[in-house]
């Protein structure tokens, strides 16, 4: 267990930085999110191939940057990395039930499926990573709904998307009960809009301490 405090750091719409005793992971870097974002990393974890999660610029950046750095990824994105391992980086395919360490952070991988958009629209393959930290698991659950079997203390909550609506959400975070709700994929809401689900989820889930986090804003964990 560690003791150090777990720095996160939010960037553009899904994309975290996670920092402890001198190590970084970052999950999701996408096309939402700033250009350096994984810029500096030694491990990145990516949930899921949709753009706004995965993009190959940003990890490109990455491993130019540190040309060891390490990605994890559920098996069809791993399988379209082969630019990047030329490149020097550790490809890593994981699965739901996986536990690995990486960048010195004990990871638990959850989810399967995306969650659905449209009957029309083919579910693909989504991952989600609980982060032990020394308050807790962190979980960052991509684009998907799914309650871990670990407790959780802070939850990143996709607060907006194409598949959900608010009444989702609500039950989501119930289902979870983490201490805290941090707000991811919100990269289309303006501020009356983020304002209006903030309103909404303090009224519904009164006991979980929700926070909207602009890009750069930090938050302990």
């Amino acid at each position: 267990m560690h003791t150090g405090t777990t720095r996160m750091t939010k960037h553009g719409h899904a994309c975290v930085r996670l920092e402890r005793d001198g190590a970084t992971l970052v999950i999701d870097p996408g096309g939402f999110s700033e250009p350096d974002a994984a810029v500096g990393a030694d491990a990145i974890a990516v949930t899921h191939e949709h753009p706004d999660h995965f993009d190959l610029d940003r990890l490109r950046a990455a491993v130019r940057a540190r040309p060891g750095v390490e990605i994890y990824t559920h098996a069809g994105i791993a399988a379209q990395l082969d630019e990047l391992r030329d490149l020097g980086a550790r490809v890593h395919a994981v699965a739901h039930g996986d536990t690995p360490r990486i960048a010195g952070f004990d990871a638990h991988v959850y989810g399967e499926r995306h969650a659905v958009i449209h009957p029309d629209i083919p579910v693909i393959t989504n991952i989600g990573f609980r982060i032990d930290t020394s308050a807790g698991g962190v979980f960052h659950p991509g684009d998907a709904l799914t309650v871990p079997e670990d407790p959780v203390t802070t939850l990143l909550v996709p607060v907006q998307a194409p598949w959900s609506k608010v009444s989702e959400v609500i039950d989501y975070l119930r289902r979870v009960a983490p201490r805290t709700a941090l707000a991811i994929h919100d990269g289309l809401l303006n501020e009356d809009g983020a304002g209006i689900y903030a309103r909404v989820l303090k009224m519904t889930v009164a006991d979980v301490d929700y926070t909207r986090l602009l890009p750069g804003e930090q938050h302990d964990l």
